[in-house]
């Protein structure tokens, strides 16, 4: 306020001035010239935040790899079959007939008489089946089968991390006013002969 009301004072008494030399075409006794003081600047540097604090998931994927085993693709199983009997044929001679005697007519001298008539026995060759074996049950025993196959199985499940990823700053160079400029007089040294 002071320097404000003292550089009013000093434009005061310079106009003063100039109007009685103007008007008296008297000589300069102080001259004054209107000065300005820029604006002083300075460079801060501060830390400015380019993105905030956050949280980041870090996801791998399962890992899934093939194996073989053996399975069974069908289970032992019994069963039963009928073995049929073993047989063979055999030959040999049966009496059929045990002969003796008979009474038959017959044409003697041409006369019918009855006669006893002697007969021998007679026998014949006859075919007979014989069982070596009888038929029987046998038990099968079919083995169960198996077989290799490829499945697929999990090596590695899949993973999920969540990682923090703080904020991120940089630094920034700005201008700030340190002083504001100000308006006022500076005194001008005369020399002598401009005075007269």
């Amino acid at each position: 306020m002071f320097r404000r009301s003292a550089s009013f004072a000093i434009a005061g008494l310079a106009m003063l001035g100039t109007t009685s030399q103007t008007a008296a075409g008297g000589r300069a006794v102080e001259c004054y010239e209107p000065v300005r003081t820029p604006d002083l600047y300075d460079t801060v540097y501060e830390d400015v935040m380019v993105s905030p604090p956050g949280q980041q998931v870090d996801y791998t994927p399962p890992i899934y790899g093939s194996r073989e085993r053996v399975v069974m693709t069908a289970p032992a199983q019994v069963t039963y079959d009928i073995v049929p009997a073993v047989t063979r044929t055999a030959y040999h001679t049966v009496r059929v007939d045990d002969g003796g005697y008979s009474w038959e007519w017959r044409v003697i001298h041409g006369r019918k008489v009855l006669c006893k008539v002697w007969h021998k026995a007679r026998y014949e060759r006859v075919a007979e089946t014989v069982v070596i074996q009888p038929e029987r049950t046998r038990r099968v025993v079919i083995p169960a089968q198996y077989d290799r196959i490829a499945e697929e199985v999990l090596v590695q499940p899949e993973q999920r991390r969540v990682i923090d990823v703080p904020a991120s700053y940089q630094t920034v160079a700005r201008r700030v006013l340190v002083r504001e400029g100000s308006s006022g007089w500076r005194r001008v040294h005369i020399p002598r002969h401009c005075q007269d």
